[in-house]
Protein backbone atom coordinates (compact mmCIF):
# COMPACT_ATOMS: atom_id res chain seq x y z
CA UNK A 1 0.00 0.00 0.00
CA UNK A 2 1.54 3.07 -1.30
CA UNK A 3 -0.22 5.33 1.05
CA UNK A 4 1.65 7.21 3.89
CA UNK A 5 0.58 10.50 5.99
CA UNK A 6 2.95 13.69 6.47
CA UNK A 7 2.82 17.22 6.93
CA UNK A 8 0.62 19.58 5.28
CA UNK A 9 2.35 22.42 3.83
CA UNK A 10 1.09 25.46 1.66
CA UNK A 11 1.33 23.39 -1.76
CA UNK A 12 -1.44 21.63 -0.14
CA UNK A 13 -3.62 24.38 -0.54
CA UNK A 14 -5.53 23.28 -3.76
CA UNK A 15 -6.09 19.62 -2.57
CA UNK A 16 -7.03 20.49 0.85
CA UNK A 17 -9.91 23.03 -0.35
CA UNK A 18 -10.75 19.96 -2.71
CA UNK A 19 -11.57 17.75 -0.08
CA UNK A 20 -13.59 20.95 1.69
CA UNK A 21 -15.84 20.97 -1.12
CA UNK A 22 -16.44 16.78 -0.46
CA UNK A 23 -17.37 16.89 2.91
CA UNK A 24 -21.27 18.31 2.94
CA UNK A 25 -21.07 21.23 5.49
CA UNK A 26 -21.41 20.62 9.05
CA UNK A 27 -17.32 19.77 9.08
CA UNK A 28 -16.23 23.04 11.42
CA UNK A 29 -12.95 21.74 10.81
CA UNK A 30 -12.93 21.74 7.35
CA UNK A 31 -14.93 24.63 5.49
CA UNK A 32 -14.69 24.83 1.67
CA UNK A 33 -13.99 28.35 2.22
CA UNK A 34 -10.86 29.48 0.64
CA UNK A 35 -9.61 32.18 2.78
CA UNK A 36 -10.21 30.12 5.92
CA UNK A 37 -8.09 26.80 4.53
CA UNK A 38 -5.00 29.28 3.54
CA UNK A 39 -5.41 30.53 7.70
CA UNK A 40 -5.23 26.84 8.67
CA UNK A 41 -2.16 26.33 6.71
CA UNK A 42 -0.54 28.90 7.32
CA UNK A 43 -1.31 28.39 10.93
CA UNK A 44 0.19 24.98 10.63
CA UNK A 45 3.51 25.84 9.26
CA UNK A 46 3.99 28.07 12.33
CA UNK A 47 2.23 25.00 14.54
CA UNK A 48 5.29 23.17 13.15
CA UNK A 49 7.99 25.43 13.34
CA UNK A 50 7.36 27.06 16.99
CA UNK A 51 10.54 26.91 19.00
CA UNK A 52 9.32 24.94 22.62
CA UNK A 53 8.35 22.14 24.23
CA UNK A 54 4.92 23.10 26.06
CA UNK A 55 1.33 22.67 25.09
CA UNK A 56 0.06 25.86 23.15
CA UNK A 57 -2.65 26.82 20.45
CA UNK A 58 -0.94 25.22 17.63
CA UNK A 59 -2.60 23.69 14.73
CA UNK A 60 -0.93 21.04 12.89
CA UNK A 61 -2.39 19.54 9.69
CA UNK A 62 -1.80 16.07 8.00
CA UNK A 63 -1.79 15.16 4.40
CA UNK A 64 -3.25 11.22 3.45
CA UNK A 65 -0.93 10.84 0.62
CA UNK A 66 -0.23 8.90 -2.69
CA UNK A 67 3.56 7.88 -2.57
CA UNK A 68 3.70 6.85 -6.12
CA UNK A 69 1.49 9.44 -7.47
CA UNK A 70 1.00 12.43 -5.18
CA UNK A 71 -2.34 12.46 -5.48
CA UNK A 72 -4.21 13.87 -1.87
CA UNK A 73 -6.59 11.49 -0.56
CA UNK A 74 -7.69 12.59 2.75
CA UNK A 75 -6.56 14.88 5.86
CA UNK A 76 -6.78 15.41 9.80
CA UNK A 77 -5.90 17.78 12.41
CA UNK A 78 -4.25 18.32 15.78
CA UNK A 79 -4.79 21.29 17.68
CA UNK A 80 -2.05 21.53 20.80
CA UNK A 81 -4.51 23.30 23.46
CA UNK A 82 -8.06 24.90 22.89
CA UNK A 83 -9.40 27.46 24.40
CA UNK A 84 -6.16 29.10 25.01
CA UNK A 85 -6.74 32.72 23.04
CA UNK A 86 -10.73 32.40 23.03
CA UNK A 87 -13.28 30.59 24.91
CA UNK A 88 -14.14 26.73 23.97
CA UNK A 89 -18.20 26.32 24.34
CA UNK A 90 -19.94 22.87 25.16
CA UNK A 91 -22.95 22.04 26.38
CA UNK A 92 -22.64 19.79 29.53
CA UNK A 93 -26.25 17.45 30.34
CA UNK A 94 -26.91 17.23 33.96
CA UNK A 95 -29.77 16.17 35.88
CA UNK A 96 -31.33 18.29 38.39
CA UNK A 97 -33.45 16.15 40.91
CA UNK A 98 -36.20 17.79 42.83
CA UNK A 99 -38.90 16.59 45.41
CA UNK A 100 -42.20 17.66 45.84
CA UNK A 101 -43.82 16.72 49.72
CA UNK A 102 -47.08 17.82 48.52
CA UNK A 103 -47.07 15.84 45.73
CA UNK A 104 -45.11 12.44 46.51
CA UNK A 105 -43.10 12.28 44.11
CA UNK A 106 -39.80 13.06 42.53
CA UNK A 107 -38.78 15.26 39.98
CA UNK A 108 -35.67 14.38 37.54
CA UNK A 109 -34.71 17.03 34.52
CA UNK A 110 -31.80 17.15 32.40
CA UNK A 111 -30.16 20.15 31.31
CA UNK A 112 -27.88 21.47 29.34
CA UNK A 113 -25.42 23.85 30.87
CA UNK A 114 -23.00 26.11 28.70
CA UNK A 115 -19.70 24.77 30.02
CA UNK A 116 -15.64 25.39 29.05
CA UNK A 117 -14.34 22.73 31.28
CA UNK A 118 -12.45 21.67 28.12
CA UNK A 119 -10.20 24.41 27.97
CA UNK A 120 -6.46 23.12 28.06
CA UNK A 121 -7.61 19.81 26.36
CA UNK A 122 -6.04 18.34 23.20
CA UNK A 123 -7.79 18.24 20.27
CA UNK A 124 -8.36 15.89 17.31
CA UNK A 125 -10.47 16.61 14.71
CA UNK A 126 -10.86 17.59 10.76
CA UNK A 127 -10.44 13.69 9.46
CA UNK A 128 -11.81 13.91 5.93
CA UNK A 129 -11.08 10.95 3.76
CA UNK A 130 -12.49 10.89 0.12
CA UNK A 131 -14.95 8.77 -0.38
CA UNK A 132 -13.44 6.68 -3.32
CA UNK A 133 -10.87 5.46 -0.38
CA UNK A 134 -13.14 4.30 2.73
CA UNK A 135 -11.72 0.91 2.39
CA UNK A 136 -8.40 -0.53 3.28
CA UNK A 137 -7.88 0.62 6.39
CA UNK A 138 -6.80 4.13 5.46
CA UNK A 139 -9.42 5.96 7.84
CA UNK A 140 -7.41 4.42 10.52
CA UNK A 141 -4.19 5.39 9.23
CA UNK A 142 -5.46 8.56 9.44
CA UNK A 143 -6.67 8.59 13.04
CA UNK A 144 -4.34 6.70 14.31
CA UNK A 145 -1.29 8.73 13.35
CA UNK A 146 -1.94 11.65 14.85
CA UNK A 147 -1.45 9.49 18.04
CA UNK A 148 2.33 8.59 16.84
CA UNK A 149 2.64 12.06 16.43
CA UNK A 150 1.32 12.96 20.31
CA UNK A 151 3.17 10.34 21.62
CA UNK A 152 6.10 11.24 20.08
CA UNK A 153 5.72 15.72 20.60
CA UNK A 154 4.37 14.63 24.15
CA UNK A 155 5.15 17.36 25.68
CA UNK A 156 3.70 19.73 23.14
CA UNK A 157 -0.08 18.29 24.23
CA UNK A 158 -2.25 18.10 27.24
CA UNK A 159 -3.26 15.85 29.66
CA UNK A 160 -6.12 14.80 28.06
CA UNK A 161 -7.72 14.82 24.66
CA UNK A 162 -11.34 15.93 23.32
CA UNK A 163 -13.18 14.96 19.78
CA UNK A 164 -15.86 16.61 18.49
CA UNK A 165 -18.29 14.40 16.68
CA UNK A 166 -20.02 15.74 13.81
CA UNK A 167 -24.36 15.82 14.96
CA UNK A 168 -27.20 14.69 12.87
CA UNK A 169 -28.30 16.65 10.59
CA UNK A 170 -30.98 16.01 7.46
CA UNK A 171 -30.15 15.80 3.54
CA UNK A 172 -30.14 19.55 3.27
CA UNK A 173 -27.73 19.94 5.62
CA UNK A 174 -30.05 21.65 8.50
CA UNK A 175 -29.82 20.39 12.13
CA UNK A 176 -32.87 19.60 14.59
CA UNK A 177 -31.06 20.37 17.20
CA UNK A 178 -29.66 23.86 15.72
CA UNK A 179 -33.06 24.70 14.95
CA UNK A 180 -34.43 23.78 18.72
CA UNK A 181 -32.44 25.75 20.18
CA UNK A 182 -29.69 27.87 18.95
CA UNK A 183 -31.83 29.10 15.71
CA UNK A 184 -34.11 30.36 18.29
CA UNK A 185 -31.78 32.97 19.50
CA UNK A 186 -29.62 33.83 16.26
CA UNK A 187 -31.81 34.15 13.50
CA UNK A 188 -29.94 31.92 11.41
CA UNK A 189 -29.84 28.37 9.70
CA UNK A 190 -27.22 25.83 10.94
CA UNK A 191 -25.37 26.20 7.77
CA UNK A 192 -25.44 29.88 8.05
CA UNK A 193 -24.30 29.38 11.70
CA UNK A 194 -21.41 26.79 11.43
CA UNK A 195 -20.37 28.58 8.54
CA UNK A 196 -20.13 31.25 10.41
CA UNK A 197 -18.23 29.68 13.39
CA UNK A 198 -15.67 28.02 11.02
CA UNK A 199 -14.80 31.69 9.61
CA UNK A 200 -14.51 33.75 12.57
CA UNK A 201 -14.94 31.48 15.72
CA UNK A 202 -17.44 31.09 18.70
CA UNK A 203 -16.98 34.44 20.40
CA UNK A 204 -20.40 35.20 19.38
CA UNK A 205 -21.89 32.02 21.25
CA UNK A 206 -20.47 34.26 23.79
CA UNK A 207 -21.98 37.17 22.98
CA UNK A 208 -25.66 36.05 22.44
CA UNK A 209 -25.92 32.87 24.16
CA UNK A 210 -28.10 32.32 27.47
CA UNK A 211 -26.18 31.25 30.52
CA UNK A 212 -28.90 29.83 32.37
CA UNK A 213 -29.17 25.81 31.94
CA UNK A 214 -31.66 24.89 29.37
CA UNK A 215 -34.21 21.92 29.92
CA UNK A 216 -34.02 19.58 27.32
CA UNK A 217 -38.49 18.63 28.35
CA UNK A 218 -38.57 22.00 26.69
CA UNK A 219 -36.95 20.94 23.50
CA UNK A 220 -39.31 19.36 20.86
CA UNK A 221 -38.50 15.59 20.32
CA UNK A 222 -36.78 15.66 17.00
CA UNK A 223 -34.01 17.59 18.68
CA UNK A 224 -34.25 15.48 21.89
CA UNK A 225 -33.48 12.33 19.87
CA UNK A 226 -30.24 13.45 18.42
CA UNK A 227 -28.94 15.10 21.53
CA UNK A 228 -25.56 13.23 22.02
CA UNK A 229 -25.60 11.09 18.62
CA UNK A 230 -23.24 10.86 16.04
CA UNK A 231 -24.04 11.91 12.15
CA UNK A 232 -24.69 8.52 11.02
CA UNK A 233 -21.49 8.84 8.56
CA UNK A 234 -19.70 9.12 12.12
CA UNK A 235 -20.59 6.06 13.54
CA UNK A 236 -17.44 4.31 12.16
CA UNK A 237 -15.21 7.18 13.33
CA UNK A 238 -16.75 7.14 17.24
CA UNK A 239 -16.24 3.62 17.26
CA UNK A 240 -12.30 3.50 16.66
CA UNK A 241 -12.49 6.50 19.57
CA UNK A 242 -13.86 4.14 21.30
CA UNK A 243 -11.26 1.55 20.77
CA UNK A 244 -8.64 4.61 21.74
CA UNK A 245 -10.24 4.42 25.13
CA UNK A 246 -12.29 7.68 24.64
CA UNK A 247 -15.55 7.94 26.59
CA UNK A 248 -18.27 10.39 26.67
CA UNK A 249 -18.98 12.32 29.64
CA UNK A 250 -22.19 13.77 28.48
CA UNK A 251 -20.19 16.68 26.99
CA UNK A 252 -22.38 17.43 23.14
CA UNK A 253 -21.66 20.35 20.87
CA UNK A 254 -23.13 23.71 21.28
CA UNK A 255 -24.54 24.13 16.97
CA UNK A 256 -25.38 20.25 16.52
CA UNK A 257 -25.56 18.37 19.34
CA UNK A 258 -23.33 15.71 18.56
CA UNK A 259 -20.94 14.06 21.32
CA UNK A 260 -17.97 15.20 22.35
CA UNK A 261 -15.85 12.13 23.61
CA UNK A 262 -12.50 12.56 26.18
CA UNK A 263 -9.33 10.36 27.13
CA UNK A 264 -6.56 11.01 29.36
CA UNK A 265 -3.27 11.28 26.49
CA UNK A 266 -1.44 8.78 28.32
CA UNK A 267 -4.53 6.07 28.36
CA UNK A 268 -4.85 6.66 24.66
CA UNK A 269 -4.33 2.72 23.77
CA UNK A 270 -1.80 4.40 20.55
CA UNK A 271 -0.11 5.96 22.81
CA UNK A 272 0.30 3.30 25.19
CA UNK A 273 1.23 0.62 22.96
CA UNK A 274 4.09 2.49 20.58
CA UNK A 275 7.03 1.74 20.95
CA UNK A 276 10.43 3.01 19.21
CA UNK A 277 12.34 0.15 17.36
CA UNK A 278 15.44 -0.14 15.67
CA UNK A 279 14.70 -1.25 11.70
CA UNK A 280 17.03 -4.43 10.84
CA UNK A 281 16.65 -4.12 6.86
CA UNK A 282 14.02 -5.75 4.34
CA UNK A 283 13.14 -8.98 3.01
CA UNK A 284 9.38 -8.51 2.55
CA UNK A 285 8.39 -7.71 5.85
CA UNK A 286 6.68 -10.52 6.65
CA UNK A 287 2.97 -11.57 7.53
CA UNK A 288 2.01 -9.08 10.41
CA UNK A 289 1.02 -5.19 9.47
CA UNK A 290 2.10 -3.11 11.71
CA UNK A 291 2.06 1.05 11.74
CA UNK A 292 4.92 2.73 11.71
CA UNK A 293 5.94 6.36 12.24
CA UNK A 294 9.34 8.48 12.06
CA UNK A 295 10.62 12.18 12.00
CA UNK A 296 9.91 14.84 13.76
CA UNK A 297 7.56 17.85 12.97
CA UNK A 298 7.71 18.97 9.20
CA UNK A 299 9.77 15.65 8.67
CA UNK A 300 6.72 13.46 10.43
CA UNK A 301 5.63 10.48 8.23
CA UNK A 302 3.48 7.42 9.21
CA UNK A 303 2.53 4.33 7.01
CA UNK A 304 1.87 0.82 7.04
CA UNK A 305 4.06 -1.66 6.47
CA UNK A 306 4.44 -5.69 6.44
CA UNK A 307 6.95 -6.40 9.31
CA UNK A 308 8.27 -8.77 11.77
CA UNK A 309 10.84 -9.09 14.21
CA UNK A 310 14.54 -10.59 13.93
CA UNK A 311 16.16 -11.94 16.96
CA UNK A 312 17.67 -8.86 18.27
CA UNK A 313 14.14 -7.49 18.32
CA UNK A 314 15.17 -5.19 15.25
CA UNK A 315 11.97 -4.72 12.84
CA UNK A 316 12.17 -5.97 9.07
CA UNK A 317 10.15 -4.20 7.19
CA UNK A 318 8.83 -4.13 3.36
CA UNK A 319 10.93 -1.82 1.15
CA UNK A 320 7.66 0.43 -0.07
CA UNK A 321 7.59 1.58 3.83
CA UNK A 322 11.37 1.65 4.05
CA UNK A 323 11.31 3.95 1.19
CA UNK A 324 8.38 6.01 2.25
CA UNK A 325 9.51 6.70 5.34
CA UNK A 326 12.69 7.25 4.19
CA UNK A 327 14.97 4.92 6.99
CA UNK A 328 17.19 2.44 6.67
CA UNK A 329 18.69 -0.34 8.79
CA UNK A 330 19.83 1.11 12.46
CA UNK A 331 17.53 4.00 12.24
CA UNK A 332 14.46 4.04 14.77
CA UNK A 333 10.73 4.25 14.32
CA UNK A 334 7.75 4.00 16.49
CA UNK A 335 5.93 1.33 15.43
CA UNK A 336 2.36 -0.27 16.75
CA UNK A 337 0.44 -2.77 15.76
CA UNK A 338 -2.65 -2.59 13.11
Amino acid sequence: MSYRIRAAGPDDFRAFYDLAKLTGGGFTNLPAEKATLEAKLERSEAGFSRVGENPSDDLYVFMLEDFRTGAIRGTCQIFGAVGTDRPFYSYLISTLTQKSEELGRIFRNQTLNLTTDLEGFSEVGGLFLHPQERAGGLGMLLARSRYLFIKQHRPRFGDSVLAELRGVMDQAGHSPFWDALGGRFFGMTFPEADEFNAVHGTQFIADLFPKSPIYVSMLPESAKAVIGQPHPTGRAALKMLENENFDWDGYVDIFDGGPTVTARTDKIKTVVEGDWLLVGGTNGGGDNTMMLATGVMHDFVCCYSHASQNENGELIIDAEAMEMLGVGPGDRVLAVSR
